[in-house]
């Protein structure tokens, strides 16, 4: 599932690499430009909650594959299409694929973990950001070789992949369900919806500060630090790799320090970061803030999930679909509010709206903490 899950967010890695391409080829404002991103998640991220709830009800061994193969094939035909809306069609289907993946790998992943949960999801959780750092590398790579309709080839390791997975998943993952829902329900009985409602609000925030990150980050390296195309794109693939190196370091730690110890840690960290990356024009700092924000940021991914499936002990596949929805997917439908920012402001005032949407993260982080010594849900909080 990790492996699916590397394949699967690839293309969400791959987006925003494409727009300084797109915006050159087909002469994009930052506004339509934002609002491709917008596109792939406003699908994921209203269609994922309801994927995770039919998930719950009747897992379905097709949907993880099928999720991978929509994922690739959206974005592998944009070099095909001419016309802005066709464009934004295609990458509305690449967000369904998204959205059919995610509920069901992550409650596979669940479903058959040990007790250190965190570590466990840590590990599916890796994959993901290391598709996103991926992403930008094989886009630059393939646009630079055979331009926009290179992107063809992108159907191939999908394909691929999804047939392992087909051909490993013996039984739908739901089978299970009801052994692990009776363990935990020992613990916790009844669903928390309150703190729950909590966490998808700090999720929706880190959601924002990821994805405008994720987008802005070749657009800042171009227009502010005035480098390359190219640059701005390894830039991009750095900071990937670093949330790859956070969200490993953030599992390993957490079923010690406890969830919401690191979820809080975090936030309070990145807070500074962002608000030095919003103000410097230096090289050096500001690469050194950006890799340090995707390392943080992400620290607490696998936190995040875990908590929010032990909130909703008995609908782990709607908790699964919000909190992995939420933690990606949420914030491009922000992307065309920054995108306008951007063209009347400039990115750099994009930078301060993402440093203040931080703190609003961490303020409602707080709020979890002080609502959590209420809740004796485990030991392992």
């Amino acid at each position: 599932m990790a492996a699916g899950h590397l394949f699967c967010d690839m293309n969400s890695g791959i987006l925003p690499a494409l727009l300084p391409f797109l915006i050159f080829a087909y002469d994009f404002t930052y506004t339509a430009a934002a609002a491709l991103i917008f596109a792939a998640n406003i699908v994921s991220s209203v269609s994922q909650p309801f994927i995770g709830i039919y998930s719950d009800i009747i897992s379905k061994k097709w949907m993880v594959p099928l999720g991978l193969i929509l994922g690739s094939s959206g974005l592998a035909v944009i070099g095909f299409l001419d016309n802005y809306w066709a464009i934004f069609a295609a990458i509305m289907v690449s967000g369904l694929g998204t959205a059919l993946f995610h509920p069901e790998a992550a409650k596979t992943v669940t479903l058959n973990a040990g007790k250190n949960k965190a570590s466990d999801m840590s590990i599916f959780s890796l994959g993901g950001t290391l598709g996103f750092a991926l992403g930008p590398v094989v886009a630059t790579v393939t646009l630079m070789l055979w331009d926009l309709q290179g992107l063809i080839i992108l159907i191939i390791p999908s394909l691929i992949m999804s047939l392992i997975i087909w051909k490993v998943t013996s039984e739908p993952a739901g089978q299970k369900a009801p052994v692990s829902s009776a363990a935990t329900a020992q613990v916790l009985p009844k669903d928390q919806w309150k703190p729950f409602s909590l966490l998808s609000v700090v999720l929706i925030m880190r959601s924002i500060v990821f994805i405008s990150l994720n987008t802005f980050i070749p657009l800042f390296w171009i227009t502010i630090i005035l480098q390359s195309n190219e640059s701005g794109n390894i830039l991009l693939s750095i900071f990937l790799i670093s949330t790859s190196a956070g969200t490993l370091f953030g599992g390993r730690i957490a079923d010690n320090l406890g969830y919401l110890n690191v979820i809080r840690y975090s936030f309070i960290a990145v807070v500074p970061v962002l608000f030095i990356l919003s103000v410097t024009e230096s090289f050096a700092l500001s690469a050194l803030m950006i890799i340090a924000a995707g390392f943080l940021i992400f620290m607490p991914y696998s936190s995040l999930v875990v908590l929010g499936q032990q909130y909703l002990p008995n609908r782990v596949g709607l908790a699964s679909g919000v909190t992995l929805g939420l933690s990606v997917s949420a914030g491009g439908v922000f992307a065309p509010v920054l995108g306008k920012i951007a063209d009347m402001y400039g990115v750099s005032a994009v930078m301060t709206v993402i440093f203040g949407v931080a703190v609003i993260a961490l303020i409602f982080t707080l709020m979890l903490s002080r609502m959590h010594t209420q809740l004796k849900l485990n030991a392992s909080y």
